[in-house]
């Protein structure tokens, strides 16, 4: 029902709420980092599961704040007006991401590398456009890259729904909705919707923890760092190259 959706000085009331009393718990992040930095499993595998706890981490925090703040997600499966946004990730998260979906069942990981091949044929040019917009210096670089409506490369456009939706990046699960979900489909970006992107900083420095120390104990893995640590790019640019070494590897 309309009614019990909030409204946007409700939701005002709500972040206020979480600003003034609500304190994260760090200990929780360290606490994974320290039990994988003193398992048995190989520095791939490390990153991997760090990659992937550090996600469902940041899952349960989003739960706490909503539990604390009394609200419920009004986001539903095949609402998909935020895979329109632009999402940038660093090396490292698109390398664990790519790494992952390699360990899929084969039918699974070759139905999205076929997707992604497709994908970048239909929207060559308009991700060429939309990943050329300069993200650091214009103020309305995001406005500009929603209004080109140029679909997230996961996104299944028949279902609506992610392709990747496990290891979907931090953007994808920090956006929420707390209103009626139909300022999302009339509004680009409406204010009423909320991001819980501060939870980055916990998120990327406990990986930091683990790649460092990986790093200082001289095991090889998968990521270069701490170059892939801070480098910066769409995650459609950093799929392009991968599906781009797939094609090569095929043949």
């Amino acid at each position: 029902m309309a009614d019990s959706y909030l409204t946007y000085e409700e939701i005002l009331k709500k972040i206020e709420l979480i600003n003034d009393q609500y304190e994260i718990n760090e200990e929780y992040f360290g606490t994974i980092v320290d039990q994988l930095l003193s398992s048995n499993l190989s520095g791939d595998e490390i990153i991997k599961e760090g990659f992937q706890q550090m996600l469902e981490q940041v899952n349960k925090e989003m739960e706490k704040m909503e539990s604390f703040m009394d609200v419920k997600a009004t986001c539903f499966m095949g609402c998909a007006f935020c895979c329109y946004f632009p999402i940038i990730i660093t090396g490292m998260e698109a390398k664990s991401i790519t790494r992952i979906i390699e360990t899929w069942p084969e039918e699974r990981r070759e139905k999205i590398v076929q997707h992604l091949r497709n994908y970048f044929q239909t929207y060559e040019k308009e991700v060429e456009q939309v990943t050329s917009i300069d993200r650091e210096n214009d103020p309305n670089f995001k406005q500009k890259y929603i209004a080109a409506q140029v679909p997230c490369p996961f996104l299944n456009l028949e279902t609506n729904t992610c392709m990747a939706y496990e290891v979907r990046p931090i953007p994808c699960r920090t956006y929420v909705n707390y209103a009626d979900p139909e300022v999302c489909a009339t509004n680009h970006m409406p204010k009423e919707t909320i991001s819980y992107e501060f939870l980055y900083d916990f998120y990327i420095g406990a990986l930091n923890e683990i790649l460092q120390e990986l790093y200082e104990g001289g095991e090889e893995t998968y990521v270069d760092y701490p170059s892939d640590l801070w480098s910066y790019d769409y995650l459609a640019n950093w799929l392009k190259d991968w599906v781009q070494e797939e094609n090569t590897t095929a043949y």
